[in-house]
């Protein structure tokens, strides 16, 4: 029992001394993290988070002070304000999701003209800078600075890590990783390599067209079932005996109510129908 007790009590002085010996470990940083790539699939990887969110909070607050000028009415006021703060996250996220698509398009044309240049007896790296002027528009600056970089420092690897960030995409990941696996292991396959891969990649984006062509009435339904509500909602704000009833306890309860409803439908709709999305395994 002695024993027992001691140990104890020597178990507490260590936590006790580890509280202000032991560093402390990081916050955890999964939202910045999380805005950054979306901001870097969005193809605009200068601006940083904390410049998003201070936009966010901006647009929401000038929209609900316009609001409360308009009705009269704080918790109208405030769910405006709150859709508007969330309304450049998704501005941002629909420039993401179309700039993946065309690169997705793009990609078969670069891989096509990758494997010209290698065939035409040029290195891998002269074959990937001369994608700044003769690739795709929507690639040719990542390329261009894939271009500087290798003239300046003449590592490929940490060139193509480079370039992988600055692409933030799923398909460049994988046509880059392939790249680096060519050079490394050698060969003269390369040219085959690349052919096979940009059939892929066409295969796969004409068949990704059809579907999603045919899931585009799900996601404006569901938009349109979402916004038809706070369409009404804003034609009220013009009729001050009713939208004044809001201001009571009781209408905030239904608009807090009407919003979760709202949101968790839209988010029901497009989890029912959405596509697969391939996510980045190869950063």
């Amino acid at each position: 029992m002695g024993a027992l007790l001691g140990l104890g009590v020597g178990l507490g002085l260590v936590l006790c001394w580890s509280a202000f010996v032991v560093p402390r470990t990081p916050r955890s940083r999964r939202p910045a993290v999380r805005t950054e790539a979306l901001l870097a699939r969005a193809g605009l990887g200068e601006v940083t988070a904390t410049s998003l969110w201070a936009l966010c909070g901006g647009c929401g607050a000038v929209v609900a002070l316009a609001a409360e000028v308009l009705t009269a009415t704080p918790p109208v006021a405030v769910a405006f304000g709150v859709m508007a703060g969330f309304l450049p996250v998704g501005i941002l996220a629909g420039r993401a999701r179309r700039r993946q698509r065309e690169l997705a398009e793009v990609w078969p044309e670069a891989v096509d003209n990758l494997a010209s240049a290698v065939r035409a007896g040029l290195s891998l790296p002269e074959a990937l800078a001369g994608l700044a002027m003769r690739g795709p528009e929507a690639l040719r600056a990542p390329f261009a600075q894939f271009a500087l970089d290798y003239q300046v420092s003449g590592r490929f690897g940490e060139c193509l890590d480079r370039l992988k960030d600055r692409l933030a995409d799923p398909v460049g990941d994988r046509v880059v990783e392939g790249l680096r696996i060519a050079r490394e292991v050698g060969g003269g396959d390369l040219g085959r390599l690349l052919r096979n891969l940009s059939a892929y990649l066409r295969d796969e984006a004409h068949t990704r067209a059809e579907l999603e062509s045919r899931q585009a009435w799900a996601v404006n339904g569901a938009r349109l079932a979402v916004a038809a509500p706070w369409l009404v909602l804003l034609l009220l704000a013009f009729q001050p005996d009713v939208i004044h009833r809001y201001s009571s306890p009781g209408g905030a309860v239904v608009l807090v109510a009407g919003a979760v409803c709202c949101l968790v439908a839209y988010r029901l709709m497009l989890r029912i129908g959405r596509l697969p999305t391939e996510r980045r395994i190869l950063r």
